[in-house]
């Protein structure tokens, strides 16, 4: 039995967890440091969560645009998210406001990517195993 992977399902909780990883621990900053701990504003931890956001996020639209759907506007929601998701790096006065627009995006890009997928005919034929 192989196992199939959810690539939508998966890039919605890459996105929640960079939205938790850039709100919740700003909170328990004061903290971390005790610990030798610095994942908060480190350079290489963010690129690395962007970078991973892109691979699956990139996979699972286009996954889902060529084999099902045709249909080009979740990637374009996508491509508007990682835009705010990249410029939240370099302006940090709207950091958060950008990290919000780029998350909210993103997430949308994968549900509609979900809905076409679900609503395609390859998706919906008796030969189609989910």
């Amino acid at each position: 039995m192989a196992l199939k992977a959810n690539w939508d399902f998966l890039g919605i909780a890459t996105s929640v967890g960079c939205a938790i990883h850039c709100a919740v621990l700003p909170v328990i900053a004061s903290t971390l440091p005790i610990f030798g701990i610095n994942i908060i504003h480190n350079s290489y931890f963010e690129w690395g969560m962007i970078a991973l956001a892109f691979v699956v996020g990139s996979f699972s639209l286009f996954h889902g645009y060529i084999k099902h759907h045709r249909n080009n506007f979740p990637v374009l929601i996508f491509s508007a998210g990682f835009v705010f998701l990249v410029l939240k790096q370099f302006f940090s006065r709207e950091e958060y406001l950008f990290l919000a627009i780029a998350v909210c995006l993103i997430i949308s890009a994968h549900l509609i990517n979900y809905k076409y997928c679900r609503q395609s005919k390859v998706c919906n034929s008796p030969h189609h195993v989910h």
